[in-house]
Formats: structure tokens, sequence, C-alpha cells
């Protein structure tokens, strides 16, 4: 019996070892730069919004994740196990948010670099199978994300083990993969106040009607192809 819980002991404090070494071999995480000026969106969305959702809301994001994993790797050195798991909340959130904030400026173009222009390849053909037209699947997405409560997102995934097209909508920061570990987001859109409030007010229907026109379905597309490559090329006519 004391040798079973002398190698229990030691398994344990073998696994607390890797993960601190896991931990401490992450890079520090930092804000991406925009690929485009924060105007470039106007007016779908205007300058001062992207600014501030970008300069302050996504680095707060990025920040705390940092700081919270630094706490964490603190936390297991001194084997405090109840500050480790109250971590993980703060963890799940800034994480969350800093992955689907990375995510958003992909999902978004200026109109003058493609933005708006409508999925012309394999991700087209999988729209109107799974949702009838592509008008469908955006009256879906508007729809959802303005009946969701609070704050949250509202995303376009693919269910890579079903090659499969699903709407679904994230609470808070909850990143796609809390629904389903077989989901890959392809379109994400962040109905937080602070995406739209500053233009839009409380009307978020309005913001997601706009932000249609500026949305980059080749980001999309290639996401899609990756997982999903067409044995008849990527064009449509």
């Amino acid at each position: 019996m004391a040798l079973r819980n002398l190698m229990t002991r030691k398994s344990l404090t073998g696994a607390a070892t890797a993960f601190r070494q896991q931990l401490r071999g992450l890079q520090t995480f930092t804000l991406p730069d925009l690929p485009y000026d924060y105007g470039a969106l106007e007016p779908a969305i205007s300058g001062e919004i992207m600014q501030l959702h970008h300069q302050k809301h996504h680095q707060a994001y990025v920040t705390n994740y940092n700081k919270a994993l630094e706490q964490l790797d603190d936390a297991i050195n001194k084997g405090d196990v109840s500050t480790a798991v109250k971590l993980q909340a703060a963890i799940k959130f800034n994480g969350g948010g800093h992955v689907n904030h990375s995510i958003f400026w992909k999902n978004l173009a200026p109109v003058l670099e493609g933005g708006g222009e409508l999925p012309r390849s394999s991700l087209g053909w999988a729209i109107d199978t799974n949702f009838g037209s592509l008008d469908a699947l955006i009256h879906k997405m508007s729809a959802e994300g303005a009946a969701l409560q609070g704050s949250g997102w509202v995303w376009l995934g693919l269910d890579s083990e079903l090659k499969h097209l699903v709407v679904e909508t994230t609470p808070n920061q909850d990143p796609l993969v809390t629904k389903g570990t077989n989901l890959i987001p392809l379109l994400g859109i962040d109905v937080w106040e602070h995406a739209y409030y500053l233009q839009y007010k409380n009307v978020r229907p309005d913001y997601l009607k706009n932000i249609w026109k500026v949305m980059n379905w080749k980001y999309a597309s290639e996401v899609y192809e990756n997982e999903c490559p067409s044995p008849f090329g990527s064009g449509r006519t």
C-alpha cells in the first residue's frame, strides 16, 4: 500500500513537472495585427469601433490570458490546487476571447479587397446543399445572432467528421469547439455590444445586416477547402 501511494505521488509529481515545462515552453501571446486599416471597413463598421475593438478589447483578452497562464504556473509550482482550479474560468474566457477575435479579423475584408463577394467555390455548393441558399444562411445567422441573449458569437462551422455545415451560437467568449470537438469555425460574428454599439446603438439587427457587406468569404472558402478539398477544383459558375 505504501509503495502504491509512493508511486502515485511520484506519478502526480512527474505529471505536474511535465505540465509546468509545457507552460513555460509556450510563447507569450501577442495581439495580432489587422490585415487592413481601422477605417477600411467603413461604412459597414466604423474605424473608431475597429480601433477600440482591436486595441482595447482584444488587447485586454491577450494581456489577461498571459497573466492567467503565469498565475497557473505559479499555482502549480506551489501545489495550490484550489487556485489552479479557480484560474480555469479566466483562462477559458480570455483565451477564448483571443482565439475568437483572431478569427474574426480574418473573417472581414474591405470591399476593395473582396469583402462581401459571394463564395465562388465548393463552399458555395455546400451552403446551397445545407441551407438551401446563401440568403437563407445569412438570414439564419443574422436571426440567431440577433436573438442571442446577452453577449456572445454566432458561427458558421464545419463538422469535420460529418462534412456538414452548421450554424451555432456560443455565449460570452466561448470558442466554437465548446459546442463540439469536431467543429471548425469558418465564420464568426461578434455580437458583444462593444462590436457595434458606438455606431448602431442597441440595434443589433442593423449591425448584423451590414456586416455581410464586408464578409471575407475567400477566407472561409480556404478553410473549408483545406478540410473538404473538391475533386473538381475550386471554381464555381
